[in-house]
């Protein structure tokens, strides 16, 4: 199963995640203490094997198959609690700069949302102001682009480019990056 896994049998992938998926997933458990974190990291631990197979060399290395995934794993959970950290650094930072984000508690209230709503704030911060009031008043005053035009004086192209060229900026700093490869 190792050497076929080795030389990228995908029939030996399945049963190689089967025979070691439980051993990954708990040990990722047990440090991460995190149900959905345990599965991320799982599967992570598995795509990076997938990955880095031809590095493995079956029956050279003492314990195998499931030490080297073991070491994969040790790797990956760093990498997640690394990344854990980085969050509450940020939802800290971002709390000092905008404490009145946490004050108004509505649905989906957890400490990701949270973080959330304070990260979109800071950004919506760096818009330039015509950006940010045009996008303010579509979202948090529920106006529609006509209505913002009208009640701005802005004609409705300008408030329509205003939208799209914010909207754009968010997208690109709001979206997670890809995760680091090993």
């Amino acid at each position: 199963m190792a050497a076929g896994f080795a030389t990228g049998d995908e029939a030996c992938v399945d049963a190689v995640f089967r025979r070691w998926g439980p051993l990954v997933h708990s040990l990722a458990w047990r440090a991460l203490g995190d149900e959905r974190e345990a599965e991320d990291v799982t599967q992570q631990v598995f795509l990076a094997a997938w990955r880095g197979r031809r590095g493995y060399r079956p029956g050279t290395a003492p314990g195998g198959l499931a030490a080297w995934l073991s070491g994969i794993t040790r790797h990956k959970v760093a990498d997640a609690l690394e990344a854990r950290t980085r969050r509450v650094r940020a939802a800290d930072a971002a709390a000092a700069h905008h404490p009145d984000a946490l004050a108004h508690p509505g649905p989906g209230t957890g400490p990701e949302q949270a973080l959330d709503r304070l990260l979109l704030l800071a950004e919506l911060a760096r818009l330039p102001s015509a950006q940010r009031r045009v996008l303010c008043l579509a979202f948090y005053g529920d106006l529609t682009q006509a209505q913002i035009a009208d009640r701005t004086g802005l004609p409705l192209g300008t408030v329509k480019s205003h939208m799209r060229r914010a909207l754009g900026v968010l997208r690109l700093a709001l979206e997670p990056s890809p995760p680091a490869r090993r």
